[in-house]
């Protein structure tokens, strides 16, 4: 004989199954350490010294084994286990060995329960109450973990007679107790004061109560078979048993309160089902009696329903005849709907006497409404199976549009925080109730998990057969999809294949398509379900899994194009664990570095910037205290860079330059210098590039003599930057190539992937023609060389050309790509590159829409070099538009952002001031400022903006009435178009002539 782990109740040895609750009673596995929240309870006597000195010896130990064993009997009444009794003081868990959903509740029903019995004991008490995660299955103790000090706290800060509470405990017992709060304490050990409340009463209701005035969404069909049963009871004067199947919170209760809103001229009785306690099997029976009445029955009859109430002795087989009878009689007058809820816990006797009444009652409209959880079917496979007048659907989760619906009946919410919490909730109404809820009333916008939901999902889990929970937590560790093969191999000693048959049928995971070919795969049916399974783990098994399962991928996983990705998230967690828990394995985290660092890199050559600074930074958490990686961490600089967060470079490359310096390595001390350098130059607002350029000068013969290739790369890498800033393409292409040759000699793809750009950035800016720049770009893709900016640039060739559609259908498709990743600079680059084909195509409203976004782009991303130029450029576009004074604004924006040396910047915002003072009238100044733009434009070997600065004078000089001078200005930009081959722009002008 030993206690059901699930009701408390005793269970003969031989039994496989509680025959009460139907739990496994198959003994666990040896005991094992687990995660799980529970609620802990510290009950003490106040005064023991006094009593020690009135009471006789005897009388006091007497007295201390009535409390003790009063305490004992009420924390088991309420499915909890006493650990031990410290002195005078009593421990308790509620959650051990079994997580309940309504562990808190059951401790503060036990807490309240122990303040009533304390009188009669002749006792004063206290008692504090506080829930949160431990780790159980240790050979010393039940639980271990803050909520265990935190409760005895709070007990020692209680008054006599009280029960003091933590918020994490009212967090899931709210809507079934009265509080009230005092004043934070300060408990010992505690660094801040800690929230506590005082326990007034306890309900009889459950931790958490349901919307009632959420609308009914996307149960229709079901609605409409609910209904059908219930006419047909009425039609064929007979006993319909209909049962709702579905997970907690998806919405079984809301289904039939629809459906009994809508009933008329029939009468409704409900029972529900008991989860713990004395007296459950007839509980909801009971509860169907005493809201029928009176009912005329005869005498055996009324002596078998007197059994029900107690006040008549009777067998099961009667208690079950005479309930039916007495159904029978009540629906003689009028339709009778009779609801018993949560029967998933019912007991045998119950479930039996259910399907009694629907096998046997004839001639009398019942429609039995039956609620239950996936569970039941466990239990009972053939519920309701093989009878005509049963019925029973299963509920599905809601789709997106009905979720949504719903969403928008709980209140206004910003679309970002909704569609978070559609992604979170998953089309659980419950979920969704809970989340809007939790952000109402933190005003934060954030969606968390409610605790309520959390001990569902934990409770659902903890009572599975040990063997199911295990095959279940092992598939967490891979993730939302999980494997059979995978399961199998890092749980070889179980049956994984009908354990996985089970948690399909309970709900818990469906079928999915594998991502490895020739395997199995499963997917939870819930995030939270796969979030539940894996927090029950302890860090030390989640380490040793992940790691294992690393090397199982590493095997089958080969073709998986994400494989250094998942290869170094599961090696990286299994060497975070063995950090946490005090046992740094720095081969385990290397090997996530290097998964991580490839992934990162492989991110960047896809122009996704965000993505690869987020996995780049992961893998820099992995460095050994004060070691370093200077590819890793530059590569981090460079996503930072690309990415939009370039304020967060200069931090890490001095921490980086610190730490070589320091190592002695001089080659790293240069390369992070110099890509601080350039981050600087970009980011802030005036700083000169000639900074820059002597920098690198300095630094290349000292970098020479070391020879690290990658070094020099970054050398040649920020010359391309001083050449870009000046507009010397030819130097700007020479120094592009050096850096190419460079990165290849370092075998480093991914640093040629970053200067590939550039070499088509020179043709565009210099003296190359568009025809011939377009069949370079051509040439490359054939011998297999590719990037997005190649593309990128070949619009703006066929912009040239004429051929509008073309380059736009060109900017589109690799836009998209952009789009897609978010990615930073390259996205609002390629904003102004759609912004300059308009202009060509003198789509001057389309061009001020690209123009504007690129630079709003750059300025959230606080590129303020970047922005320099392009507020200029946009600048040009409004003065086409006639918005002089909004140009006029660009042109002031880029001269101040702009440094002295940024030719480009320098010589677009006199431009476009230029036309703005001549509209204005100020002649003489606006000639002064064109004039001023072409000779910095003769600086350069930039055709096109030679060409520009001339069309601008020439609109200039004819806007003072300077004929002559400005038809010279136009045909000298004519001819320079012309040598670029820019034929839209000649056209253009050659119109003015």
């Amino acid at each position: 004989m030993g206690a059901c782990p699930a009701c408390a109740k005793d269970v003969p040895a031989e039994f496989a199954f509680c025959p009460f609750c139907g739990a496994n009673q198959t003994p666990a596995a040896p005991s094992r350490e687990v995660r799980k929240v529970v609620t802990v309870l510290f009950c003490d006597i106040t005064g023991s010294t006094e009593l020690g000195e009135r009471l006789d010896p005897e009388a006091l130990r007497l007295l201390l084994a009535r409390y003790f064993e009063r305490m004992k009997s009420i924390v088991e009444s309420h499915g909890g286990t006493v650990e031990k009794f410290i002195g005078d003081a009593v421990m308790a868990v509620f959650g051990v060995p079994v997580v309940h959903e309504d562990d808190a509740l059951r401790a503060l029903r036990a807490a309240w329960e122990m303040t009533q019995v304390f009188p009669e004991l002749g006792i004063e008490g206290r008692i504090g109450v506080m829930t949160g995660e431990v780790v159980t299955g240790t050979e010393e103790r039940l639980a271990t973990g803050d909520a265990v000090n935190v409760a005895a706290r709070l007990e020692q800060a209680a008054a006599p007679g009280e029960v003091l509470l933590g918020e994490e405990t009212l967090a899931l017992a709210r809507d079934a107790v009265e509080v009230e709060a005092v004043e934070p304490l300060a408990l010992k050990g505690k660094a801040d004061p800690v929230a506590a409340y005082r326990l007034l009463a306890v309900g009889g209701g459950e931790g958490f109560a349901r919307r009632s005035d959420a609308p009914m969404v996307g149960r229709e069909t079901e609605l409409r078979r609910l209904r059908d049963a219930f006419d047909q009871a009425i039609r064929g004067r007979s006993c319909q048993l209909f049962t709702i199947l579905g997970t907690a919170g998806v919405g079984k209760s809301r289904l039939s309160a629809e459906f009994l809103g809508e009933v008329e001229h029939a009468t409704v009785v409900r029972g529900r089902c008991l989860p713990y306690g004395e007296g459950i099997t007839y509980w909801p029976v009971v509860e169907v009696v005493k809201q029928l009445g009176p009912v005329e029955l005869d005498d055996a009859a009324r002596q078998a329903v007197d059994g029900l109430l107690g006040t008549a002795s009777a067998s099961a087989s009667e208690l079950a005849w005479g309930f039916r009878k007495l159904l029978e009689a009540a629906a003689g007058e009028r339709p009778l709907v009779c609801v018993f809820d949560d029967i998933h816990w019912g007991e045998e006797t119950f479930l039996d006497l259910v399907e009694h009444i629907a096998d046997l009652s004839r001639e009398a409209p019942i429609l039995l409404l039956c609620l239950a959880r996936p569970e039941l079917l466990d239990r009972r496979p053939t519920w309701a199976g093989g009878k005509l007048n049963a019925t029973a659907v299963l509920l599905e989760p809601l789709g997106d549009d009905d979720t949504e619906r719903l969403i928008g009946s709980l209140g206004e919410l910003d679309e970002p925080l909704r569609s978070r919490i559609r992604d979170a909730a998953e089309g659980n109404p419950l979920y969704v109730e809970q989340m809007v809820a939790l952000v109402h009333d933190s005003g934060d916008a954030e969606v968390v998990v409610p605790p309520t939901i959390q001990a569902l999902l934990a409770a659902r889990i903890d009572q599975l057969d040990p063997a199911e929970r295990g095959v279940l937590e092992v598939g967490s560790v891979e993730g939302r999809l999980f494997h059979r093969g995978a399961v199998q191999a890092l749980a070889p000693k179980e049956e994984v294949a009908p354990r996985l048959s089970a948690l399909v049928r309970k709900e818990l995971v469906r079928p999915d398509k594998p991502q490895i070919p020739g395997d199995d795969a499963f997917r939870f049916r819930h995030l939270l379900i796969r979030d539940a399974a894996y927090d029950a783990l302890p860090k030390t098994a989640r380490a040793d899994l992940h790691a294992r399962f690393a090397g199982w991928l590493e095997e089958h996983g080969r073709d998986l194009v994400e494989l250094d990705e998942i290869l170094g998230y599961h090696l990286e967690q299994a060497a975070r664990y063995h950090a946490e828990l005090g046992q740094p394995d720095e081969e385990l985290a290397a090997r996530a570095r290097d998964r991580l660092a490839a992934a990162g890199g492989r991110a960047m050559l896809r122009l996704d910037p965000g993505a690869a600074a987020g996995i780049l930074e992961r893998a820099v958490l992995l460095l050994p205290p004060n070691g370093y990686d200077a590819n890793l961490e530059l590569d981090l600089v460079s996503a930072l860079f690309f990415g939009g967060r370039p304020g967060e470079i200069e931090a890490r490359v001095t921490s980086l330059e610190e730490r070589a310096a320091e190592a002695g390595d001089r080659a790293t001390q240069l390369r992070a210098r110099l890509n601080g350098e350039i981050a600087r130059a970009y980011v802030d607002a005036g700083l000169a590039i000639d900074h820059l350029e002597r920098f690198a000068q300095e630094a290349l013969p000292e970098l020479e003599a070391i020879g690290d290739p990658l070094a020099l790369y970054d050398a040649w890498n920020a010359l391309v930057l001083v050449a870009h800033s000046r507009l010397h393409s030819a130097e700007k292409l020479a120094a592009a190539e050096r850096a190419v040759g460079y990165a290849k000699q370092a075998g480093d793809q991914h640093r040629v992937q970053l200067v590939l750009p550039y070499l088509v950035n020179a043709r565009y800016y210099g003296p190359t023609p568009a025809a011939e720049a377009l069949a370079w770009i051509e040439e490359q893709e054939a011998a297999g060389v590719h990037h997005p900016a190649f593309d990128a640039h070949a619009a703006q060739f066929l912009a040239m050309l004429g051929r509008f559609e073309e380059a736009r259908a060109t900017h589109e498709r690799d836009n998209a790509r952009f789009e897609q990743f978010g990615a930073g600079v390259p996205l609002a680059i390629n904003c102004i590159i759609r912004m300059e084909i308009e202009l060509m195509a003198g789509d001057f409203e389309s061009s001020y829409e690209w123009g504007l976004r690129g630079c709003d782009l750059m300025e959230a991303m606080g590129h303020m070099s970047w922005l320099s130029t392009m507020s200029a450029e946009l600048g040009n576009v409004l003065c086409e538009l006639g918005r002089y004074d909004e140009a006029a604004s660009r042109a002031a924006q880029s001269r101040e952002l702009g440094a002295d040396d940024d030719v480009a910047t320098q010589m677009y915002w006199r431009e476009v001031q230029a036309k703005v003072l001549v509209e204005r009238g100020e002649t003489e100044s606006a000639e002064r400022l064109a004039r001023e733009a072409v000779e910095l434009a003769r600086q350069t070997d930039n055709i096109n903006g030679q060409a520009d600065a001339l069309f601008d004078l020439g609109r200039v000089l004819a806007g003072a009435g300077q004929h002559e001078d400005a038809d010279r200005a136009f045909r000298e930009a004519v001819a320079l178009f012309g040598q670029k081959g820019n034929v839209a722009m000649a056209e253009r002008v050659q119109a003015l002539l």
